[in-house]
């Protein structure tokens, strides 16, 4: 099964070497700091610079773009999939959550966005995905509005503290699998 494990900055060393991730998106601040886990090669780290806003960005914040979200699913199209993929941002609830609604559709178009959002909110409470990269990649992806409808449905996440870290995974489960 294909599976996007989801963490906040602060657990990335632990979630990589916890679940054998060997490649990573970083959607960060230009500013952020951090150090990638030795456990995932250079040239299979995405790194995003972008300010978790909603609106264009003014001044030094970075507003996630079309760039970003093509980058995204260009780099998760060339992902193996044969160990889950490390998404982070600072606080694993909003950039990291909306970059892996993002893969796992680039990846797995055919499945109903309703769907993959719900299995979103029961791996993580807290989850409140970044509004402009959802509306992007639906776009992008040519959802029709579906995903920004189903993310809208399920509402603002649980306040997060910024250490819980989900996996999500890409396709419903078959039924008798684990």
């Amino acid at each position: 099964m294909t599976v996007i494990i989801v963490a906040p900055l602060a657990r990335i060393a632990e979630m990589a070497v916890k679940h054998g991730a060997r490649e990573m998106i970083s959607l960060t601040a230009r500013e952020q700091a951090f150090h990638r886990p030795g456990v995932i090669q250079a040239h299979r780290h995405l790194l995003l610079n972008m300010n978790d806003i909603s609106f264009k960005g003014t001044g030094s914040l970075i507003a996630p773009d079309e760039t970003h979200v093509q980058e995204i699913i260009d780099f998760v199209r060339g992902w193996d999939q044969c160990a889950p993929l490390l998404v982070h941002c600072w606080m694993g609830v909003s950039r990291s959550p909306a970059a892996a609604l993002i893969a796992a559709l680039a990846l797995a178009p055919e499945q109903e966005d309703g769907a993959l959002v719900r299995r979103l909110r029961a791996a993580s409470p807290y989850a409140t995905p970044n509004s402009r990269l959802v509306q992007i990649g639906d776009d992008m992806l040519g959802r029709g509005g579906r995903l920004v409808d189903s993310v809208r449905a399920i509402g603002r996440g649980a306040d997060a503290d910024g250490n819980a870290p989900f996996a999500l995974n890409v396709e419903e489960p078959t039924a008798g699998t684990i």
